[in-house]
């Protein structure tokens, strides 16, 4: 891309941030401190996260932990049970929430404003059914912990291959015919995620297929932590990277195309991540829906449709949104309830909410 187009480009993005020019000066100021104040709010739930269950904790009691590991201020004075509690059974949870939440919200933002629709999620081009299928097909072969998480990571990569090589042709590949090669491949891995319920044993395997499909981080470990990462953390980075290109793109291919913007690339650099940060995902807790849905809206309600600021805040938002959701999940009740139940059970009427607003302002992408 010469330098000339760089700069209609980066003047383009700049406007999204600026327009309407009508915007009060005090929207603008509000809009630059949330994202400071959305990382001490996250930084707060993840010292509270760490307190709370059945084995109750002080936050000064888990500071004490924490930093005895690095350099030793004090006497240990807790029990050997509650370091196993913070370090082994509490943070890496709490980590990988924090993770997931961050990563479906970008992944959700970015494709959002990629094919220019309020109603686009990560599951749209099929990765999170391809991922379901892998990790349903694990357990009914009864393979259990890496193996799991390989083989629905490796499905769901899988899935995403299926849906190019459905939606090209002549070397050609439309945004429209994508996301109903998506929709034929979700509907696929669904049928074969039932075929694999009807032959797996009622009594041990159904349930712990169910109970996975349903999503829950209640048996993480760093393992999972490191996996998770390694998929959403350069994932979300290339996403960010692109950020001025989607802010284009959002307007439509053909003024893409004007501004120099090489679309086709964009446009699968976009998915691909998406499509590893939806396979990390469901590979190491099951299918999480809404949040890649819903947080978006929260978030451009907030800071507006500029993604310079728009994937940071969902990013953040979604972390601190997965986190209490799953402190909710673990301490409702005495039988721990799974996570992607209560996502929907919120997601669905707050996101009802959100299409009566933007229906009612005639829009979605405006602030």
């Amino acid at each position: 891309m010469s330098q000339k187009a760089m700069d209609r480009l980066q003047g383009m993005s700049n406007s999204l941030a600026k327009a309407p020019t009508t915007r009060p000066v005090g929207r603008s100021v509000v809009s630059a401190c949330v994202l400071p104040a959305l990382i001490c709010l996250l930084v707060l739930a993840i010292l509270y996260s760490v307190t709370i269950g059945r084995y109750d904790l002080s936050v000064r009691d888990v500071t004490y932990i924490l930093v005895d590991n690095v350099h030793p201020l004090i006497a240990p004075y807790w029990e050997p049970v509650q370091e196993v509690v913070v370090e082994q059974v509490r943070l890496p949870r709490i980590m990988a929430a924090v993770i997931i939440g961050f990563g479906l919200s970008v992944s959700g933002a970015a494709l959002q404003g990629l094919f220019r629709n309020p109603l686009v999620d990560p599951g749209i081009i099929g990765v999170t059914s391809g991922a379901g299928f892998g990790g349903t097909l694990a357990i009914l072969l009864g393979l259990q912990g890496h193996l799991l998480l390989i083989m629905a990571f490796l499905f769901g990569i899988g899935s995403v291959l299926l849906v190019k090589l459905l939606s090209t042709v002549r070397g050609r590949t439309s945004m429209l015919t994508l996301v109903l090669a998506g929709v034929v491949i979700s509907a696929f891995f669904s049928a074969a995620i039932s075929i694999a319920k009807l032959l797996a044993d009622p009594f041990q395997k159904l349930p712990a297929i169910t109970y996975w499909l349903m999503g829950s981080i209640a048996s993480s470990n760093y393992f999972d932590v490191l996996l998770v990462s390694v998929a959403v953390v350069p994932s979300a980075v290339a996403i960010y990277l692109l950020r001025f290109q989607i802010n284009i793109m959002s307007l439509g291919e053909e003024k893409a195309r004007a501004l120099g913007t090489k679309v086709v690339l964009v446009q699968w650099i976009i998915l691909v991540a998406s499509a590893l940060i939806s396979a990390g995902v469901v590979a190491t807790s099951g299918i999480i829906g809404w949040v890649g849905l819903v947080i978006p809206h929260v978030a451009r309600a907030l800071v507006g449709a500029d993604h310079q600021r728009l994937l940071p805040v969902s990013g953040t938002i979604g972390a601190i949104y997965v986190l209490m959701v799953d402190n909710l999940a673990r301490t409702v009740t005495t039988a721990e309830i799974p996570l992607g139940i209560i996502t929907a059970l919120i997601g669905v009427p707050v996101f009802a909410v959100i299409l009566r607003r933007l229906h009612a302002k005639g829009g979605w992408a405006s602030d």
